[in-house]
């Protein structure tokens, strides 16, 4: 297993050398006093920490700015740099113009992995280690990332995702996958374009329950700085943007009915979608991609989501792996 030793040195897992560990973590971070700190701890709690750490404050109005001046003097791995305010949270576009802003800091053929990582988050103490062995074990592997939970009554509560992509909140990539994905797409649903676009070019994307993977995630995905039911509906234009058909668009509306918020947040998705099919809102418009993600939203709705994965990972599987830096499993 990987683990740092009493000299700074990694001891490595089978088929891993010390060059295959160096990973960066970039966070776009705006407002983000009430969890920045816990989200630093759980960092530096890390068996393996980051060979780097850039956090974009992005415009940040609270105590943000101080509490990230003194991790950046305590942890040398840190770095900070600042964005001017917009005047107001801009998520989706927002986020990733901001990770944007954090990747031009860095060369990034430097580093073996590069990790989009939200700033309300927390850890388990081998989270990076154990995301690092699943890539040695497996060079098909882009993109990983464990489950989320939320906190309920002093109890861990999952959130409901899919197997089929890594979480928004904790995009762990192999580089070579993310710069032949072309990145991520600076739109609302980022986070589900990605994961379609590994497996048509040939990787694959996963989140896994693993004990040493559940994150615990301090702040609902798909609410709003504004409110819930606007989070949701965001999320049904996000749907609509990423090419999702009307049909799968209702039928994962009628899923997220099943959580919290009940009802009303499936609702919200629906009415999302609806208002930006209304408009004539902006689109995916790559047609290989659209072919693809059609193809597998029938499959899951008539075959099932699982038996499609399947299918799919095998028929990558089938193929040489692209990744030139880990060991074939």
């Amino acid at each position: 297993m990987l683990e740092r030793n009493g000299r700074g040195k990694v001891a490595a897992y089978p088929g891993i050398d010390s060059l295959s560990t160096r990973y960066v973590l970039i966070s776009p971070c705006r407002d983000e006093s009430e969890h920045l700190q816990a989200t630093i701890d759980t960092v530096a709690a890390q068996s393996v920490l980051p060979s780097k750490w850039i956090i974009v404050d992005d415009g940040s109005q609270d105590d943000t700015p101080r509490i990230l001046a003194e991790a950046a003097a305590k942890y040398p791995y840190i770095e900070v740099t600042r964005r001017d305010d917009r005047g107001h949270r801009l998520v989706g576009p927002g986020v990733i113009d901001a990770f944007y802003h954090g990747l031009s800091r860095i060369r990034l053929a430097d580093y073996d992995y590069v990790c989009k990582f939200d700033c309300d988050l927390e850890l388990p103490p081998r989270y990076f280690a154990r995301v690092l062995e699943y890539f040695a074990e497996d060079p098909w592997l882009g993109t990983l990332s464990g489950k989320l939970h939320l906190r309920r009554d002093g109890k861990l509560v999952p959130e409901r995702t899919g197997d089929e992509d890594s979480v928004g909140p904790v995009k762990f990539y192999r580089r070579e996958c993310f710069e032949d994905i072309g990145g991520f797409v600076r739109q609302v649903c980022w986070d589900g374009i990605d994961g379609h676009m590994c497996r048509m070019k040939g990787w694959i994307a996963r989140s896994v329950d693993d004990p040493e993977l559940r994150i615990v995630h301090l702040r609902q995905m798909g609410s709003s700085h504004i409110s819930l039911w606007n989070g949701r509906k965001r999320w049904g234009r996000g749907k609509y943007f990423m090419g999702t058909a009307p049909y799968y668009a209702a039928a994962a509306s009628f899923y997220r009915m099943f959580e919290h918020p009940y009802v009303v947040g499936g609702l919200g998705i629906f009415w999302g979608y609806l208002q930006a099919t209304l408009e004539g809102a902006e689109r995916m418009s790559d047609p290989e991609y659209l072919v693809f993600l059609r193809q597998f939203e029938r499959s899951a709705l008539f075959r099932g989501k699982q038996y499609s994965l399947e299918r799919l990972h095998e028929l990558i599987r089938s193929k040489p792996p692209k990744s030139t830096g880990a060991a074939k499993a």
